[in-house]
């Protein structure tokens, strides 16, 4: 009787590690909302709403799930009461963009690094951000025209969602500098894709800004493979999200990411032996300006 219990015990454990969420992401009129980012609190394990606004996402559902999405308010809910979560409006809204006259007789390109190698892998449910310091002769060329992206994919097309975010007092990524999600696609095969902004009406700010991507984990992007395993010789289903965005490694001073629930800082003094500066992997973006 007792091992019968232990048993017992065993297969609640394991279901409420191992329980599937399912649930939809609405606003306060019950409209679906598309692309909602969702982490599980303090892990590295999040999953992105679809269109309709379902999702699903593998963890306890004891466990605290995350919601956030650009013009929406912050929200923690429970895994176990997820089924229907409503995000509200911000009640802030973003400065009004105008337009200036713009001449274009001016371009150039910032954020190459020297010796550029570029190297694609799966880094996980994450935002990756690349900081852009500002250089006083930018002021000739304050507008930014395009942003552009090294991608890898195995599909004919893929999206993912870029952010541009303002420097916070504690140097960390800060404010959306977007009013809306801004959704591109890039087509099969390693390649560079410019994107053009000029219609956001953005300005290099004095004190630099913070560009990331975010990978949306969607079926859209979703390519499944079989893998062998060949010591047991049993197979697999290995679900893979594209596009890759390709990365640099360099030297930089300091990092961040967006995981769990909130941003990350690594640092030279994260590291065993502190040296001036230390070696990462930075996401392959470089953006265009322009008078």
């Amino acid at each position: 009787m007792k091992e019968k219990r232990l048993l017992w015990l065993a297969l609640f454990f394991g279901f409420s590690v191992f329980a599937q969420v399912k649930g939809i992401v609405v606003d306060e009129f019950n409209k679906p909302i598309s692309y909602v980012n969702i982490w599980v609190e303090s892990e590295n394990n999040s999953t992105t709403s679809e269109e309709n606004g379902e999702f699903s996402i593998n963890c306890a559902p004891n466990k605290n799930l995350i919601f956030s999405a650009l013009g929406y308010e912050k929200v923690t809910v429970k895994a176990a009461n997820s089924e229907k979560v409503i995000l509200k409006q911000n009640a802030f809204q973003l400065s009004e963009v105008v337009i200036a006259k713009r001449f274009e007789t001016r371009e150039i390109e910032i954020g190459k690094v020297k010796n550029a190698t570029y190297q694609a892998f799966e880094n996980g449910p994450r935002i990756d951000a690349k900081f852009f310091p500002y250089n006083p002769k930018y002021k000739r060329t304050r507008y930014i025209k395009q942003v552009n992206f090294f991608t890898d994919s195995q599909l004919e097309s893929a999206s993912f969602k870029v952010h541009f975010y303002s420097v916070a007092t504690d140097g960390s990524p800060g404010d959306e500098l977007l009013s809306k999600d801004y959704i591109v696609s890039v087509k099969k095969g390693v390649k560079k894709t410019y994107f053009n902004v000029t219609d956001f009406g953005l300005k290099m700010p004095k004190n630099g800004i913070f560009v990331g991507f975010e990978k949306l984990i969607i079926e859209k992007n979703k390519l499944e493979k079989e893998v062998l395993d060949s010591n047991t010789k049993t197979s697999t289903v290995q679900k893979l999200y594209f596009p890759y965005v390709l990365y640099n490694y360099v030297e930089r001073e300091f990092i961040y990411t967006y995981s769990g629930g909130k941003w990350n800082k690594q640092s030279k003094a994260d590291i065993a032996n502190p040296s001036e500066k230390m070696a990462v992997y930075e996401p392959a973006i470089n953006l265009i300006l322009t008078n």
